[in-house]
């Protein structure tokens, strides 16, 4: 049985290489949508990570995407929570999201307290000379073929590139906080506060100290393990409905395209079925013949497929480098998982369109 697969799926070249490829195009679509969607949620928290503070101070009824929520409260709060015992920085952040020239976060810093959690490496250049000046971080400048010294225009305005650091601080473009603010309209305000423990041990105490001081009861006080523990996709608006349409789609074209051939195949084949009955064959061989086929195009396809994405997030790696392509064993077992599934869905109908075939009829058909 195995040869006669074969030999029908080499004696129809195009059509089962456009079969493959159709499987293949279902798999890409599925692992390159999820490894960009995924990967920007895994990225921002391994970016946050990288910040070096322990605790997140921010005003009531802040969304825990900080930067879609302006800069409402006053930047001189920091002042207050670096007295508070174990305390041992505070650091006031704006985190702007821009669409301007491309969808990026600006991160407005006061350059010693942010530096304070955990400082800059630097790969080129020095820190803020001025107010007009411009960190970003490595991948930035290798995606944006910027150097120290170049000016990059930001929120209509121009910015001097006086620094480039190592990616994981946060961001990836970082401004004088007083800067970002005046350019926002809240010159002496911030988004948030990051703040360092002298003792990690001591996290509950400071908490318990922002929520007695004046003016910060109702503020919100969350530990970064906290914090990093919500960056999964199930706390973004939106991002699992839009995860199951793609993957909807990728699966109704792949399904579509396997019943067509297969299907294809069978009227084109109606006369060799009829000769295997007539010699014997059951309904059930036939059942199993026409899937086998199917699910032998399936597996072509998916192993194209994970080359095909594998050679995808090498060039992405190289083309866009600040776009995280996360590529998970568990999705590609997911992406085959589901190739699969819809081949065989698919196929089921014309393996049984073939099995009741009646073999004079099938003989005498031309």
């Amino acid at each position: 049985m195995n040869k006669l697969v074969i030999g029908n799926i080499l004696f129809r070249p195009v059509r089962s290489a456009i079969s493959v490829l159709a499987v293949a195009i279902e798999v890409i679509m599925i692992l390159c949508i999820v490894a960009i969607m995924i990967g920007q949620v895994q990225g921002a928290a391994n970016q946050t990570g990288g910040v070096g503070a322990d605790i997140i101070v921010r005003p009531p009824n802040a969304s825990f995407l900080s930067a879609v929520g302006g800069a409402p409260v006053p930047a001189k709060v920091a002042q207050v929570l670096a007295k508070m015992p174990h305390v041992a920085v505070a650091s006031p952040v704006i985190a702007n999201l821009s669409m301007s020239n491309a969808l990026q976060t600006i991160w407005g810093i006061d350059y010693a307290s942010y530096n304070a959690l955990r400082p800059f490496v630097f790969v080129a250049g020095s820190p803020f000379l001025g107010p007009n000046d411009v960190l970003i971080d490595d991948l930035y400048a290798q995606s944006n073929h910027s150097r120290v010294g170049d000016t990059i225009r930001l929120l209509n305005h121009d910015f001097r590139v006086c620094g480039i650091v190592e990616h994981g601080k946060g961001g990836r473009i970082f401004v004088p906080i007083g800067t970002l603010g005046a350019l926002l309209g809240t010159p002496d305000n911030a988004s948030l506060f990051y703040l360092r423990s002298d003792n990690p041990a001591n996290q509950g105490l400071i908490a318990q100290e922002v929520h007695s001081t004046p003016g910060l009861q109702q503020y919100q006080v969350q530990t970064m393990q906290d914090y990093m523990s919500m960056m999964t996709p199930e706390h973004f608006p939106g991002f699992n409905i839009a995860l199951r349409v793609v993957i909807g789609i990728a699966v109704i074209v792949g399904f579509l395209v396997i019943f067509q051939s297969m299907y294809t195949a069978v009227m084109e084949r109606t006369r060799e079925i009829g000769i295997l009955k007539s010699l014997g064959a059951s309904k059930f061989y036939i059942v199993n013949l026409v899937l086998r086929e199917s699910l032998l195009v399936a597996i072509a396809g998916v192993i194209v497929g994970i080359l095909s994405t594998e050679a995808i997030r090498f060039g992405m790696a190289i083309k866009f480098p600040t776009l995280p392509f996360l590529v998970s064993t568990q999705w590609r077992l997911y992406g085959a998982a589901i190739a699969l599934i819809g081949s065989i869905v698919g196929a089921l109908y014309p393996a049984w369109k073939a099995a009741s075939k009646d073999p004079i009829d099938a003989l005498a058909y031309e």
